[in-house]
């Protein structure tokens, strides 16, 4: 189980992406852990072939324990993959108290599909199960395979908030088991109602409890990190007022060629100048620690990601300052996309050298963040506003932003993050040249 960033002890294993058998070779995806932040895709660290595995999906282990034992290359399988837990029997669906639960709001637990690490059915599910009925949302056909099926825990969670019926789905996993891509490609098939269900009356009802539950450990996990970085890192802070009106206007003729789907926007640019700006400015560009700055190998940049659930992440765009602007602007798209679907990549999450927040989608003008350690840096980002401008004695109104950086002063100091500053500031003059 690898190490996911600096707050992470333990993670749960999900799903295997491999079987014994399979060649994989360093950095290929293997296997989907779920943290309590993200689900992560966990790489193969060398090359060689999966001989066994050790841990069974669905459960949760700590840092440093082996997940899976790899033969070298050419070698043959020796151990099969653990057989999946039986699923349960109706009559033994859920204890006394969620079967009284399940009586009250008229759900037959009989029909609902468990989101359990091992499809067991749970009173969030049985709440779900109950608002779907009572709001008219299309029906969803009951979503427990046959005994006979095999289904990763990850799929069948994945089928049950999709509404897809794993019994219509074969199996092409070793032994016929069923896994997540399938069943999302069998929801991308399935066909939009054509009707519209009457609207529920509002009612308020409080969010299913493993939600509350999921939120409430992402939020603890948030907070104890959040708490040791202002515990330990002395912050200090300086600002700057940047005018955007070369970059805009560069971006308006750029984009105009470009199709809507290559379009680039201020944050792509914002992010390209502050890598560069980083890249000039080393001693911003790492890590504290054992009582001392570590530099980074690159500019790898974390981007800050609010997720379903209440959970914040800050994967790594690596070698940003090496990616031109559309790479950047592509790089920037994929990351957000599969941090919100909770398919982000091991190597993504473990090594950000600095991170940038920017909050300006949510309207906020200034944001002074707090540094995610082991690094040294954070810079926020705020929303572009049209202000009065004086440029040679001469007043006019020019789109700027705010940009806010939390430097340690244990590795830099006001100065430092004051020539950085303005290096960002006079990168973003110059748009062509990122």
């Amino acid at each position: 189980m690898p190490s996911l960033g600096a707050d992470m002890d333990s993670g749960t294993l999900v799903e295997w992406l491999v079987s014994p058998g399979d060649t994989v070779h360093r950095g290929d995806p293997i296997a989907v852990v779920d943290t309590d932040k993200a689900a992560i895709e966990v790489e193969s660290f060398t090359d060689g072939v999966v001989e066994s595995f050790l841990v069974e999906p669905g459960t949760r282990v700590a840092v440093g324990t082996p997940l899976a034992r790899l033969a070298p290359p050419g070698a043959a399988a020796t151990t099969a993959i653990p057989p999946p837990r039986a699923p349960q029997p109706p009559a033994q669906l859920g204890a006394p108290p969620l079967r009284h639960h399940a009586a009250e709001l008229g759900v037959d637990l009989t029909k609902v599909i468990g989101s359990g690490p091992h499809g067991e059915v749970t009173r969030g599910d049985v709440d779900r199960a109950a608002a779907v009925a009572k709001t008219g949302r299309r029906t969803v056909k009951p979503t427990a395979a046959p005994a006979r099926m095999r289904v990763s825990p990850y799929a069948r969670r994945l089928a049950h908030e999709l509404g897809v019926d794993l019994a219509e789905i074969p199996g092409t996993g070793p032994d016929g088991v069923v896994r997540a891509e399938q069943v999302r490609a069998a929801a991308a098939k399935e066909p939009t109602p054509t009707h519209k269900a009457e609207p529920a009356a509002p009612e308020h009802k409080p969010a299913a409890p493993e939600r509350k539950a999921q939120a409430g450990a992402s939020r603890a996990t948030i907070a104890a990190l959040m708490s040791r970085a202002k515990r330990e890192i002395p912050h200090y802070y300086v600002a700057t007022t940047a005018d955007l009106s070369v970059l805009t206007e560069w971006l308006r003729r750029t984009n105009r060629d470009r199709p809507v789907s290559g379009r680039i926007v201020p944050a792509a640019a914002i992010l390209k100048a502050t890598a560069l700006a980083a890249r000039e400015h080393p001693e911003l560009n790492g890590f504290w620690v054992d009582d001392g700055f570590v530099p980074g190998d690159d500019v790898h940049l974390g981007v800050a990601v609010h997720v379903r659930g209440g959970a914040l992440v800050a994967p790594a765009i690596h070698h940003t300052a090496d990616l031109d602007l559309p790479a950047v602007m592509a790089a920037l798209r994929d990351l957000v996309s599969r941090a919100r679907a909770r398919r982000l990549r091991r190597t993504e999450l473990a090594d950000p050298t600095l991170t940038v927040t920017d909050l300006g989608d949510q309207g906020v003008e200034e944001v002074i963040g707090v540094i995610y350690p082991p690094q040294v840096a954070l810079l926020g980002v705020g929303r572009v506003i049209e202000r009065p401008w004086a440029v040679d004695a001469m007043i006019g109104v020019r789109p700027t932003v705010r940009l806010t950086l939390s430097g340690d002063h244990r590795a830099t100091d006001g100065a430092s993050g004051a020539r950085f500053l303005n290096t960002l500031e006079r990168l973003l003059q110059h748009p062509e040249d990122l």
